[in-house]
């Protein structure tokens, strides 16, 4: 057994899965195998949606893992992120015993799956200093180690904050947790950040996975296109424990197109636009009054601390603009997170805010 495979519940090691029609590798020119209509319907001209998707489209699998440098072996395609952390928790978290470690305030969709799963949730909160707010990286390890945690997810950069998290210290806490603990890398902002992917960890640290979107940087939030990225025995495991059908051929068919060369020249043109404009909106809103304080950012947006965020939210939504209420989230009951947006879209923002002080 590998490494990587004693961390999956033992009941599912050599769990089958569901075999569905597409699963079977059959030949042949009249398909009565999955009771599809013989027919396409009147609103697909084509016919591409009659018959059930290939489980994991195999140009789609294959553009995906030149993008991030893998083999496709190593690469699980789903229904965005949110559908391969609900596989991780599922397949690694025997329910009431093993526990995930969090890092408040972050993505949401880590608890919740825990919380469906019936998996402890253990959360070591992100430290607010003078480099941001920053994972604690001992305490993070102490509490994967002395409370039984298998899976501990790292959001770099991380939302809503915007910091990320050096490579040395991933492969450091990967290293402490062999054996014990999956260390699960949400990159889901990567193509903003400075630093190289945890992909480049992978080779030398089986407990590592990464996660990576299309939804962010490549424009293509609807169609829920979102992989795991492993060892090939964990990837083999959460295919098997994946709902049949994950990827529709519509999606399939976007996410081909997107990922073009053409389409990456300008997502790469975006991208450098948004981090330009990151720093442009960061020290606009640095010298606006009633802004307490704005977060080095890595990824496509920026965390605020207003003097009054309420006031500061009805402003922005009074012009129509509409940012994210961070106040309910741990430690930020002072905060807004504002998306990069379009040049003339941040100049909105700092416009009404700018009024806003003005008024008042």
């Amino acid at each position: 057994m590998s490494g990587v495979l004693s961390l999956v519940r033992p009941d599912l090691r050599d769990f089958a899965g569901y075999k569905s029609a597409r699963s079977e590798a059959l030949r042949g020119d009249v398909w009565l195998n999955a009771n599809e209509s013989a027919w396409a319907n009147p609103a697909d001209g084509q016919g591409r949606s009659r018959r059930y998707p290939d489980p994991q489209p195999p140009a789609l699998r294959a553009r995906l893992a030149q993008l991030y440098g893998v083999s496709p072996e190593q690469l699980l395609v789903g229904r965005g992120s949110d559908e391969a952390i609900d596989l991780l928790v599922r397949a690694l978290c025997v329910p009431g015993q093993d526990a995930i470690v969090v890092t408040p305030p972050v993505f949401g969709m880590y608890a919740v799956c825990a919380r469906l799963q019936g998996a402890p949730i253990l959360e070591v909160p992100l430290l607010d200093s003078d480099d941001g707010l920053v994972a604690d990286l001992d305490a993070i390890r102490e509490a994967a180690m002395g409370q039984g945690a298998k899976l501990v997810f790292l959001c770099s950069p991380s939302n809503p904050a915007g910091s990320a998290i050096p490579l040395d210290a991933i492969a450091s806490l990967a290293r402490a947790l062999e054996g014990k603990a999956l260390v699960v890398v949400d990159e889901a902002y990567g193509e903003f950040a400075d630093s190289a992917s945890a992909t480049t960890l992978l080779t030398a640290h089986s407990n590592i996975a990464v996660l990576r979107t299309l939804s962010k940087a490549h424009a293509l939030a609807a169609a829920r296109i979102g992989v795991v990225i492993g060892d090939a025995d964990l990837i083999a495991v959460l295919q098997r424990c994946q709902a049949p059908y994950p990827v529709p051929t519509p999606c399939a068919d976007l996410a081909l197109e997107g990922l073009s060369d053409a389409a990456l020249a300008q997502t790469r043109e975006r991208v450098a636009l948004v981090r330009s404009e990151r720093e442009r909106l960061r020290t606009a809103l640095e010298t606006t009054a009633g802004v307490r304080r704005v977060y080095a950012s890595q990824g496509n947006y920026l965390l605020a601390r207003f003097d009054d965020a309420e006031g500061a939210f009805r402003a922005l939504l009074a012009t129509g603009v509409v940012v994210r209420d961070q106040r309910a989230a741990p430690q930020l009951g002072d905060a807004l997170r504002i998306t990069i947006g379009s040049p003339t879209q941040n100049d909105r923002v700092i416009a009404a805010l700018n009024a806003q002080e003005q008024a008042a």
